[in-house]
C-alpha cells in the first residue's frame, strides 16, 4: 500500500514538474541554465569515453569549404564534441520552438551559430539563408528528420540546399557501447554516457546531379539508405538493438 502511495505521489510529481518546465523553458535565462549544464554534461562524456572518428579524411577536404553535413534527429549528441575538435565550424538548422531555442544556445557554445525554422515553417527563409551560408563556403548542420519526424525518413531540404549550391552532402553518425535510448521519444534519442567506446561514422561526399531528371528521388533514396545503414550498423557493432524506421522499410 505505502509502495502505490510513492508511486502515485512520484507520478504527480512528475507531472507537475513537467508543467513547470514547459512554462519557464522559454525564459532565456533558463535556456542558457540548460545550456551550459548540458554542455559540460557532453564535455564530460566525451573525455572519459574512448572516442573514434573513421573516414575522417572524407570531412577534412571541406575545412574551410561549403559542405551539408546531415544527421538523424536522434544520433545528435556527440557529433559537435567529435566534429568540432578538426575545427569545423558553421551553421546549424533550428526549429523556432522552446526546445529549438535551448539546443541552439548549446550548439552555439560549440561554435555553430543558429538557422531557425523548418521545412514546414520559415522552409523558404531557410532555404535562402541556407544556400547563402554554403555559397560563403561554411557548412551546414542539420537533421533531415527533424523536429518531429518521422524518424530517419530523410526530407527533401538537404537535397535542395545541395541543388542550389552545389555543395556536397556528407551523412554522419555516431553510437556508444555506454549508453540510453530513449524508447519514448519518437527519434530515439541515444545519450552516450561516461567510460564508453563512442564511434563517429563519416560518409563519403554525395553530389547532386542537375543532368539527371529523376535526381531528386535518386538521391533521396540512396542518402536515406546510406544513413540509416550507418546508424544501424554502429549500433550492431555497439551491441544495441537495431532501430527501425518509421514507418519500417516494408511498410513505406
Amino acid at each position: 500500500m505505502i509502495y502505490n502511495i510513492i508511486i502515485a505521489i512520484m507520478g504527480e510529481m512528475k507531472d507537475i514538474i513537467r508543467k513547470i518546465f514547459k512554462k519557464i523553458r522559454s525564459v532565456a535565462l533558463i535556456q542558457w541554465l540548460i545550456a551550459f549544464a548540458c554542455y559540460g554534461a557532453i564535455k564530460i562524456v566525451y573525455w572519459t569515453s574512448r572516442v573514434e572518428i573513421r573516414n575522417i579524411e572524407a570531412l577534412q577536404p571541406f575545412l574551410g569549404r561549403a559542405a551539408v553535413i546531415v544527421f538523424w534527429h536522434g544520433r545528435s549528441m556527440m557529433l559537435a564534441p567529435a566534429i568540432g575538435g578538426f575545427g569545423f565550424k558553421g551553421f546549424a538548422v533550428m526549429s523556432k520552438h522552446a526546445d529549438g531555442k535551448i539546443m541552439a544556445k548549446l550548439q552555439s557554445l560549440f561554435g555553430l551559430s543558429p538557422i531557425f525554422g523548418t521545412s514546414k515553417k520559415g522552409g523558404a527563409d531557410v532555404l535562402r539563408q541556407g544556400v547563402g551560408v554554403l555559397k560563403k563556403d561554411k557548412i551546414l548542420f542539420l537533421s533531415p528528420d527533424g523536429p518531429k519526424g518521422p524518424r530517419m525518413r530523410l526530407a527533401d531540404g538537404c537535397l535542395y540546399f545541395a541543388k542550389m549550391s552545389g555543395a556536397p552532402i556528407i551523412p554522419i553518425c555516431f553510437s556508444s557501447t555506454k549508453a540510453w535510448v530513449m524508447n519514448g521519444r519518437w527519434d530515439r534519442y541515444l545519450i552516450a554516457r561516461p567510460f564508453g567506446k563512442i564511434v563517429c561514422q563519416v560518409g563519403d561526399p554525395v553530389y547532386f546531379n542537375r543532368n539527371n531528371p529523376s535526381e531528386m528521388t535518386d538521391l533521396h533514396e540512396k542518402l536515406e539508405d546510406i544513413m540509416v545503414c550507418q546508424s544501424q550498423a554502429l549500433d550492431t557493432e555497439a551491441g544495441h538493438p537495431i532501430i527501425e524506421q518509421e514507418p519500417p522499410r516494408s511498410a513505406k
